[in-house]
């Protein structure tokens, strides 16, 4: 456990060199430019911290601390088994991201799970219920396979026929993490890690589209589901069964298949997408999938889409992106006990404006004089 009363001395015994590669990820540098900014270092001596081959003397760790925001407790190893250090996310595509983007995206989930792990010491997080539906081993998983992975897991969860209330509740009800947020990272699309004590799902922020939030959320715990922590990372193969799973998991053959049109009629389009609360465009690939629409009546629809300019903005707003509620809710449920926000953060080492960015809670958050 993090003591934020440890002295300088104590720290640096303790010193976990994981904290400080994900310290400098979440600030997006490289072990250069950390150098560069600490002053005193080179980056040949970082290099040896985060490979674990020396430790930082405790005025270099102060150093450290003030360069990256962090406080200097938090580089002292917590008292639990570290995540592997090579679990990588399930990312869309890895051409259309840096290194760096991955890394730092990567960061932040790590710290979600650290904040969720944290608040666990002081309320009780609903309990991870994730069904696995791993594949042969060697065999590639049939279409078929798919649909019925999606039916297994909303009947492992008891959800009702019909569209999805909320899919983001539906996650941190059976014990995912799930975080929203910004960090500067426009090419890094949803992802999930999948830690096996609490997997994270990642949605972006910025994307204001309710429809198409859902699905990521669905697409992401297809990769759980199917794939797990050996999947194939940003692999073409595993990215379709992901949104295949989706589709299904959102939209079940037996119940939209005798909905869908097997025309193009945007009418009852649109009103599907206001029951289901998925896009248009999941909608025609749903049918063509079914076998509802023929090839051509689907080239036709996406063709009209993109002469409608839909393929960038449909009609039919939904409202709001789902949001997690999840740790917010936990942190509140702490502060009801008497550990207030400031003193889970003393406690935990954990750095405020990180963990107030993932529970989308304002950093400059004051009492507001009423008149």
């Amino acid at each position: 456990m993090n003591d934020p009363q440890l002295d300088p001395g104590d720290i640096a015994a303790l010193f976990d060199r994981a904290r400080l590669r994900m310290a400098r990820e979440l600030r997006g540098l490289t072990q250069v430019q950390l150098a560069r900014e600490v002053g005193s270092v080179t980056a040949a001596s970082v290099s040896q911290f985060e490979n674990g081959h020396t430790r930082p003397a405790a005025s270099t760790l102060r150093r450290l601390s003030v360069a990256l925001r962090v406080p200097p407790s938090f580089f002292a190893a917590p008292a639990r088994p570290p995540a592997q250090e090579q679990l990588n996310g399930f990312f869309r595509s890895l051409r259309s991201t840096s290194p760096r983007d991955r890394q730092q995206a990567l960061a932040y989930v790590h710290l979600a799970r650290e904040l969720a792990l944290e608040l666990e010491k002081y309320v009780a997080l609903p309990d991870l219920n994730l069904p696995r539906v791993p594949g042969d081993e060697g065999q590639p998983l049939q279409a078929a396979d798919i649909e019925q992975a999606a039916a297994q897991a909303r009947s492992h969860w008891n959800v009702p026929r019909g569209p999805i209330q909320d899919v983001v509740r539906l996650l941190e009800m059976n014990g995912i993490v799930v975080v929203r947020f910004r960090v500067s990272i426009e090419k890094v699309d949803a992802f999930c890690v999948d830690f096996p004590d609490r997997p994270v799902v990642a949605l972006g922020a910025d994307k204001g589209l309710r429809d198409r939030s859902r699905f990521d959320a669905a697409h992401e715990l297809g990769h759980l589901v199917l794939h797990g922590i050996n999947g194939q990372i940003g692999d073409k193969t595993t990215e379709n069964q992901a949104n295949e799973f989706a589709a299904a998991f959102l939209m079940p053959a037996d119940d939209i298949k005798p909905e869908l049109p097997t025309r193009l009629d945007w009418p009852t389009l649109l009103r599907l997408k206001a029951k289901w609360h998925v896009s248009l465009a999941a909608l025609l690939v749903r049918a063509k999938t079914l076998g509802v629409m023929s090839e051509h009546i689907y080239a036709q629809a996406w063709k009209a889409l993109s002469v409608r300019g839909w393929r960038k903005v449909e009609p039919g707003p939904l409202g709001n992106p789902e949001a997690p509620v999840l740790l917010r809710r936990a942190l509140e449920l702490a502060e009801t006990t008497g550990v207030s926000f400031s003193e889970f953060i003393h406690r935990s080492g954990l750095p405020e404006a990180d963990v107030r960015t993932l529970l989308n809670r304002d950093i400059s958050e004051r009492p507001r004089v009423e008149f």
